[in-house]
């Protein structure tokens, strides 16, 4: 029975590109420092970074449980230099834990290197929100709170619900309403979720519940992924960081410092992407 999880759909591509193209091998991994939540702002100490031998980086998120901790400790025991990434990144779609976030970041690191590699590089973002032009009106859907994103969306007028796992968060805020219940984003129009569902095994039933949503943007750092099995799940934006000065933004990573001067905010639709099959083909062509 063929796997349809978006993690298998994901790295059967990534072994497509590997078969056309054999794609470097891991430099290195790139943790941030242990930070108090108080003192983290706009993702700050909240991603590693797996860098690969051609400078290609590829982000993942490492606050969910004690990822973070877990990682640190490890860190030279990982024996990463010099591995394999297809065979890192084949922990995302097969593993748990640290394998699957370690997969995870090699995956997407693989996907800056086939960007790279096909001459593809994703528009800018015209904004932080994932394009979804809120208004009076429009029922607004947030799967995780991203606080730096409620003041536009309130004060455009659009009802908001922010869609939560933390019962300390829940009730009725200024001009919002937190809740737990998923089922809630059925009533929404337009939904903007953070890229940890790619890691936490909730995509597809988070996806169920926005059957209404006409709009489904994925923002985040760690939405640096092949988008080609969101589309089809009916993701309408994924919204990642495009990396444009490699050495500087590990520095300011491991530093837990604002990345941002170091990268730029991407956002690939449907209409602005050629698919994978054709960046493969001009990578094919190229060689």
């Amino acid at each position: 029975m063929t796997d349809t999880t978006f993690a298998a759909q994901y790295l059967a591509q990534l072994d497509a590109f590997a078969t056309r193209s054999p794609p470097p091998r891991v430099r290195a991994l790139h943790l941030p420092p242990a930070m108090p939540v108080a003192e983290r702002n706009a993702n700050q100490g909240e991603f590693c970074a797996l860098e690969l031998d051609d400078g290609s980086l590829g982000l993942s998120y490492v606050l969910l449980d004690d990822t973070l901790e877990r990682l640190r400790a490890g860190e030279s025991a990982f024996q990463l230099a010099g591995a394999d990434a297809l065979a890192v990144a084949r922990g995302y779609a097969g593993g748990a834990g640290l394998r699957k976030t370690l997969g995870f970041a090699a995956a997407n690191a693989l996907t800056r290197c086939l960007f790279n590699r096909a001459g593809f590089a994703p528009p800018a973002s015209a904004d932080s929100i994932g394009q979804m032009a809120p208004g009076a009106g429009d029922h607004i859907g947030m799967i995780g709170l991203f606080r730096p994103l409620l003041g536009r969306i309130v004060e455009s007028g659009a009802r908001l619900t922010v869609i939560e796992l933390n019962p300390e968060l829940a009730g009725a805020q200024d001009g919002y309403l937190v809740t737990l219940d998923a089922e809630a984003l059925a009533a929404c129009d337009k939904v903007v979720s953070t890229s940890t569902l790619l890691l936490n095994d909730t995509l597809d039933r988070m996806l169920a519940c926005c059957r209404n949503a006409r709009w489904f943007a994925m923002i985040g750092p760690g939405a640096g992924c092949l988008p080609d099995a969101l589309f089809a799940r009916g993701v309408t934006l994924l919204g990642g960081n495009w990396i444009v000065d490699g050495p500087n933004f590990i520095d300011a990573l491991r530093r837990g410092e604002s990345t941002s001067a170091f990268s730029r905010k991407s956002a690939i639709t449907p209409a602005s992407y050629p698919g994978t099959a054709a960046l493969l083909q001009r990578i094919g062509n190229a060689a």
